[in-house]
């Protein structure tokens, strides 16, 4: 089989990062296009996956529109000279009209539901949409729900041991307090008018009275807050996510990484309370806490990092999350390899996902 992916996110990268392994063990032939954006090219990079550039993103709603015209030329061009049997990413407007025009089936993956632009733009030239089961948003006949989270495709301790290595290149040792904050640029389609933190520097000054702080940023910080940037490479961040005492951030994709991991987590954002899996991660498996406003998410952190035992307590309710759901990459791979039976078999019986649920999660630790 031969198979197009795209990644336009450093989250991309991982989602899909499993799967195009295991396509590749079991002979199929990958090819990968790729959104220049944050640190996705350092991440296929460091993953050693070959991959074309095909747009780089630009701030502005005019450059994301040109962007989107960029890219449904480059796409039909390779698409037209690699005939994929399948072409596959999250949800693009832009691959799914190349996939349409150039008769190639199209598969997507959605978590975001306020994403409506990318929702409805792509869902016209879509044949399947894979979305966790707990979405808020029913999309019609193409939607496939499945038990589990895009994090769980590569956090999956089928697929993710932490390396604790991590540690000594900042210095500390395992069980040194140490919060992770995570800052974004807002510049996503479906960011524009949102906001989170405002005072990024009385935050981070009444963190550290708790543990060392680490920033990621996809903005430039305050010249009060340099020195507390991440300075490991982006590939190692899952394995400082999941030895931090606490995350606190806009950044939504890690807020759900540091849940699944077992480290409290706290989502601030005036998007909190719009997307499914935030709310179930929240009230089913309280690994999460969702804020709009950022006084009362430093609050909570304080809270937190005065508690005894956190991360025990944390470990406890990951270890339920993961008696519940599926490997989602080993779902990813069925239903690829199988389409479009697959779809139909899903649409019977949904249960069928039920095959990459864990048994025995006492070996796991």
């Amino acid at each position: 089989m031969k198979i197009l992916f795209s990644v336009a996110h450093p989250a991309h990268v991982h989602l899909f990062k499993e799967m195009i392994w295991k396509l590749h063990d079991q002979n199929h032939n990958v090819i990968i296009c790729a959104r220049k954006k944050e640190a996705t090219i350092d991440l296929l990079n460091k993953f050693g996956f070959p991959y074309a550039v095909i747009s780089e993103t630009k701030p502005s709603q005019i450059n994301l529109l040109m962007e989107q015209i960029q890219r449904i030329i480059r796409f039909r061009r390779i698409l037209s000279k690699f005939k994929p049997d399948l072409s596959i990413s999250t949800m693009d407007p832009s691959l799914a009209l190349a996939s349409r025009l150039m008769s190639i089936p199209y598969i997507c993956f959605a978590d975001t539901e306020h994403a409506k632009a990318s929702i409805y733009g792509a869902l016209p030239f879509t044949n399947a949409v894979l979305t966790p089961s707990c979405f808020r948003k029913g999309i019609g006949s193409k939607q496939i729900l499945y038990n589990g989270y895009h994090e769980l495709a590569y956090l999956h301790p089928n697929h993710f041991t932490p390396n604790l290595d991590v540690l000594t290149e900042i210095s500390l040792t395992e069980g040194d307090p140490f919060i992770i904050v995570r800052f974004v640029s807002w510049e996503a389609s479906h960011d524009i008018g949102q906001h989170g933190i405002r005072d990024k520097i009385s935050l981070v000054k009444k963190l550290e009275q708790y543990g060392q702080v680490i920033i990621t940023s996809e903005v430039k910080l305050p010249a009060d807050l340099e020195k507390y940037r991440m300075t490991i490479s982006p590939e190692k961040l899952h394995d400082l996510l999941y030895y931090a005492m606490l995350y606190i951030g806009e950044g939504g994709t890690t807020a759900s990484e540091a849940a699944v991991l077992g480290t409290p987590s706290i989502y601030v954002s005036s998007l909190a309370g719009t997307m499914g899996n935030f709310i179930e991660l929240e009230n089913t498996y309280h690994l999460i806490y969702s804020y709009k406003d950022e006084d009362s998410a430093c609050s909570k952190a304080v809270e937190l990092l005065q508690q005894p035992d956190l991360k025990t307590e944390w470990a406890k309710r990951r270890q339920t999350l993961l008696e519940d759901k599926i490997d989602v990459t080993a779902f990813m791979v069925w239903f690829v390899e199988h389409y479009p039976e697959s779809f139909s078999m899903m649409k019977d019986d949904p249960n069928i996902q039920d095959q990459f649920r864990p048994f025995d999660w006492s070996e796991k630790g």
